[in-house]
This record gives structure tokens, sequence and C-alpha cells, in this order.
């Protein structure tokens, strides 16, 4: 395939030609030669941005790597027994801590594309904390070295949560400087308008993945001017030597208009210029442990996972059942004193049962504190007119139908935790789209209906991300995410993210 500056087309091996008009002169992606980057309209403050986006990651990096290895040098020293002697007291730590550092690096957790993104990071750290536990059993064994079993017990342990929280803390960091615009990579998107207008929007409303759009370049220039914001810089002819004067670290093609070998020439010229690429696959909202790519017979399959395997079923059902036994017997005085405040303030029985829709459409009870009147339902008709909840659920930021505790109640989710119960019995998860009422169901529109595929939840990614806050169709969209794409790591993650939502009482009422 050669791209020839004066026609503007695409010829491959078989003879066969499509229009691709450019903007200007430049070197084809069969070129052998590096591509240079040129002075245009667009590039003014490349090279400051450049330094910056590689300065942040490096700093981010070794950041991480300072505070995994003093992690690990504290918490080995706080587990030696007293029969180590002084010289080991000092070098035992020390080894600890580059030893870990090492483990991390080699599970990919200080890798650009991982550090603020995504479970990547927590999960190297997890699997370095298990092959550190595997290799102070092999070298005990190996060697009749004496391992204090505090260390394996109670320091492995202690590392893992340790680092976790302070990666926690940097990504926080991270995420807000690239709010500000600090650190993001340069990102050319490709494809036609409608695909290419998806993405920048997506790309644009969640800043903390990093990716700030710089420019597209569409099939043909002439159709837009500007995409969701982002100036047309080229058409697709253009994507690499665009690249090399924007300075691009990432180039992400969207939609069908370029496939097959096209893509395989690209790949090859964007190395010469130093960007990487990502396709955008035509399929939305699923992601994770779904997708994978099976490598047959010279072509990349994408497979799609059609139902979660059982093992994951298994991880997910003995989490809920041990964190909610855990926690129950932990909130119980909570609930108590709770019950208490509800039966001396407002008259009705402390706790509220209903009837609600869990997995498979199957109902259940569902059980919380009472935080409204007793007459409740009666009073709803009354207050239809004034329903803010743009979909089926009924909502209303000041429903005269709750109590005053039960504001206090709702604000710190208190009133849900009697789910507990529901957990423990198998009729709810920890994590899951929101129970729903009946007459909600009925009401459901076809894809809506994917939120019963799961078990509903205490919390989920509706709870992290504006609780009633939420228009309906954004609580749908992100039932349906969960629904396609759950896994024990994202529930972990969701349930961390939980805590912060419950005490800031955003979207609660």
């Amino acid at each position: 395939m050669t791209l020839t500056a004066d026609r503007g087309e695409i010829s491959s091996h078989d003879g066969s030609e499509r229009r691709a008009p450019a903007l200007g002169p430049r070197r084809s992606w069969a070129s052998t030669e590096p591509f240079e980057r040129r002075r245009t309209p667009f590039n003014d403050d490349v090279a400051a941005r450049e330094r910056a986006w590689r300065t942040v990651g490096l700093r981010h990096a070794l950041v991480a790597a300072a505070f995994d290895g003093a992690t690990a040098l504290a918490a080995s020293a706080a587990v030696l027994g007293d029969g180590v002697s002084g010289r080991e007291r000092a070098l035992v730590p020390v080894l600890a801590a580059v030893v870990f550092v090492a483990l991390v690096a080699a599970f990919g957790g200080y890798r650009r594309g991982v550090l603020g993104d995504g479970p990547g990071e927590f999960q190297a750290v997890l699997r370095a904390s298990g092959a550190a536990a595997v290799l102070a059993m092999a070298v005990a064994f190996a060697f009749g070295v004496a391992v204090p079993r505090p260390a394996v017990l109670v320091g492995l342990p202690l590392l893992a949560l340790t680092a976790c929280t302070a990666r926690y803390a940097l990504r926080r960091h991270l995420h807000r400087r690239r709010r500000d615009g600090v650190g993001m990579r340069s990102t050319i998107v490709v494809g036609d308008v409608a695909s290419v207008r998806r993405v920048v929007e997506d790309l644009s409303a969640t800043p903390h993945h990093g990716f700030r759009v710089d420019g597209v370049c569409l099939p043909s220039v002439q159709d837009a001017e500007m995409v969701a914001g982002v100036p047309v810089v080229g058409g697709v002819a253009d994507v690499v030597q665009v690249a090399a004067d924007l300075a691009g670290e990432v180039v992400i093609v969207a939609g069908s208009c370029l496939s097959g070998e096209a893509l395989r020439r690209l790949s090859w010229a964007l190395g010469r210029a130093g960007a990487d690429l990502v396709v955008a696959p035509g399929i939305v909202e699923v992601s994770g442990p779904r997708l994978s790519v099976r490598p047959t017979v010279g072509l990349s399959l994408l497979e799609v996972e059609v139902d979660p395997p059982r093992r994951r079923m298994v991880a997910k059902t003995v989490l809920d059942v041990t964190l909610a036994a855990l926690l129950g017997v932990a909130v119980l005085p909570v609930v108590l004193l709770a019950a208490a405040a509800v039966a001396l303030t407002s008259p009705g029985h402390p706790f509220f049962r209903q009837t609600r829709i869990g997995i498979d459409g199957r109902p259940f009870t569902i059980w919380k504190l009472r935080t409204m009147h007793t007459d409740a339902e009666e009073r709803l008709l009354a207050l239809r007119d004034a329903d803010e909840g743009a979909g089926v659920l009924f909502k209303m930021r000041a429903d005269p139908r709750v109590t005053p505790v039960g504001r206090v109640l709702r604000r710190f989710s208190v009133d849900e935790l009697p789910q507990l119960w529901n957990v423990v019995r198998g009729d709810m998860s920890l994590v899951g789209p929101r129970p729903p009422l009946a007459r909600e169901v009925d009401a459901y529109e076809d894809e809506v209906h994917r939120r019963l595929a799961v078990k509903p939840g205490l919390t989920g990614l509706w709870q992290v991300s504006g609780r009633s806050d939420l228009a309906w169709d954004e609580a749908v969209r992100l039932d349906l995410r969960y629904a396609d794409n759950w896994s024990v790591a994202m529930d972990l993650m969701i349930l961390w993210k939980t805590g912060r939502a419950v005490l800031r009482g955003a979207g609660a009422y």
C-alpha cells in the first residue's frame, strides 16, 4: 500500500484504489524513513506538552516505586522476630524492599499505560505480594532459612493493603492534575464523523484516563472543520504525518474506515512516528474480562464472553457472603441505634419491608430502616406532579414523606444496612444494579431488562457516580455497563469508592 501526495489515494497491492484526500504533501506510510515533524498552525506548543507528559509519567512511576519500597521496608522491619541479629535486622528490610519493587515492576506495575488508569497497578501490587510469599517459602525450604511466620501471615497482607492505599492516594492526585490538563497523552482520532464524535465525547468527559484529543482525521477533509470541538487536522492519508506533527502519543482508529491490511501497515508507519495504535471496536460498553483477542490463522479475532465463567460466579458469591456477614456483625449496634431513633420519632415499625425484583425477574422481600411516614404510598399520588425522576423512578429532593431522622439515615445510607441480611440470604449482592419495584420493571424498555441479568446490589456504579442526582438514562447506562462487565476486581473497586460517596453524602435524598 502506497500513499501518494499528489493524488491523495491509497493504493493496495491488488491495484484497487479508494480516494483519501490529504491536506498537503506527506510521507508515504510505506516509507522506510522516519517521519519528521512539520510546523503547522496546530502544533505551536507541542514541545512543551510532550515534555510535560513524559515528565509527569516518569515522576509518577518513581514516586510509586518509592512508596512501594518504603512500605516493604517498614512492613518487614515491623515483623522481624527478636532472634534476628543487628546486621540482619538492617539488611533484611532493605532486601525485602528491593525484591518487592522488582516484583511489582516484573508484573507491570510501573508501566506508563497502567499507572493511574484501570485496575492493572493494583493487580500488580497484589500479584507481587503473592509472589513474595511464594518466594519466601521457597527460600526457607531451599536454604533452611527460618522465615518468621508473622512476615508471611501479617507482614505481606499489611504490605499489600498499605501499598494499594498509597497507590490510590497517588492516583487521586494524578487524576486531579489530569483534570487540570497536566500529564495528558496527545491523541489523534481517525474515522468517520459519527464514530469519531462518540470517541471524542467519551474521552473529553473522562479526562482522568489521560487522553487529550488534539485533532481528528476524517475520510474526507471536506466532511467537517470541527468534530465535538476538536479541529479536523487531516484526512485518513495524513494520520501518520499528523501524529508526527503533533507529537501524538496515541492514534485511535474508530469505525470501519480502516481495517485489515490497512491497519497493519498503519501500525508499521506509526512505529516510525513514535505513536501507539489503538483500535476502538464498534461494540460499545463491553470491556474488561469479557473481551479477549484470539489469534487464529493470521487473524486477530475479538472474542466476547457471553456468560461469566463459574469460577467468577463462585468468587463473587464467596466475597458477598463473607463480607456481608462480617459487616453485618460490625454494624449491628449502628442499626439497632438507628431503629430506636426511628421508633422514637415517628409512629410505626422501625423496619420497612417491600417486594422487589431480583435476578431473572424473581421477586424477593427487601429490608430497610424506615425513612418515610407510614402513609407514604398513599401520599405518592398527590406528589406525582413534583416528580424529578425523568424516568420510571420517582425522585423528589424535598420529599415531604421523608421524616427528619430518615433524611439523616438516607444521607449516610444507614437505612440500607439491613440489606446485608438480603446479601447473606442470596437475594442480593454487595455490588449490582439498584433493586427495582415491580411497577418499574413493567415500564422497562427492552434493553433495560438486561439489568435483571445480575443480582441487585447494596451499592453499585450508580452509588459511586452520583446516587439520586443521576438522570434515569445515565443510571440505566451505568447498570447495563456493570451487568455486561462485572468482575470481582470491579466489585472491590466499587466497594472502596462507596465509602467516599457515602461520607460525602452527595446525591442522597
